[in-house]
């Protein structure tokens, strides 16, 4: 796949911030968690495939998700599970990045969108940019390198997004599957709710 064949010209980005090499590959990927935000039990679930990069993404979750978890996932009738699907290079960067904030993952993202144009554009390195946002929650440059240079969950990454392209057929972002029915687009909250309240008992 073209964005695979990628791999190489991304670790030559990385190295430009990176200061060490990149770890060497497993044989096997790790496997990655999923970022639930809501009740486990929560009888609805809106799967989200997302890219860190993608401003149609940003606008979903600075403008809808807030409203959505107010009305639907704080309750406990919803559940989101965000799953990254990286469409560029800085977006598996941004992904890793977030892997490495553990706990603080739901936090750095949230970030991370709402201040996508601002840490996109910080001159020819937006890397630097990303670094400034991870670091308040408690990544400093020696920690934001080692996450940047593991092969590890570099791979991991990558090997979902593949798998999500085949099994979801997603081909674009963000695509959202509820309840097991795939949409796709920008729905607003007025999407979302005409979707919603036809499931909610």
């Amino acid at each position: 796949m073209a964005f695979a064949r990628r791999h190489v010209m991304f670790a030559a980005v990385l190295l430009a911030f990176v200061p060490v090499a990149l770890a060497q590959t497993s044989e096997k990927p790790v496997a990655l968690p999923d970022l639930v935000i809501g009740k486990a039990d929560a009888p609805i679930v809106i799967e989200e495939y997302a890219s860190l990069t993608c401003s149609h993404c940003a606008a979903f979750h600075t403008t809808v998700l807030p409203e959505l978890k107010k009305a639907y996932i704080d309750p406990g009738k919803v559940k989101l599970i965000y799953r990254d699907f990286p469409l560029d290079e800085l977006a598996v960067a941004a992904a890793m990045t977030g892997r490495c904030a553990g706990d603080k993952r739901e936090a750095l993202i949230g970030q991370i969108y709402a201040t996508q144009d601002v840490w996109l554009a910080q001159g020819k390195n937006p890397l630097e940019g990303l670094f400034s946002l991870a670091e308040p929650y408690g990544m400093d440059r020696e920690m934001m390198a080692k996450c940047l240079s593991n092969a590890d969950i570099f791979n991991a990454i990558v090997a979902d997004r593949d798998k999500f392209e085949k099994a979801v057929d997603v081909e674009g972002t963000p695509t959202f599957v509820i309840n097991g029915k795939k949409y796709t687009g920008s729905p607003d909250v007025a999407g979302f709710e005409s979707v919603l309240k036809a499931l909610v008992k």
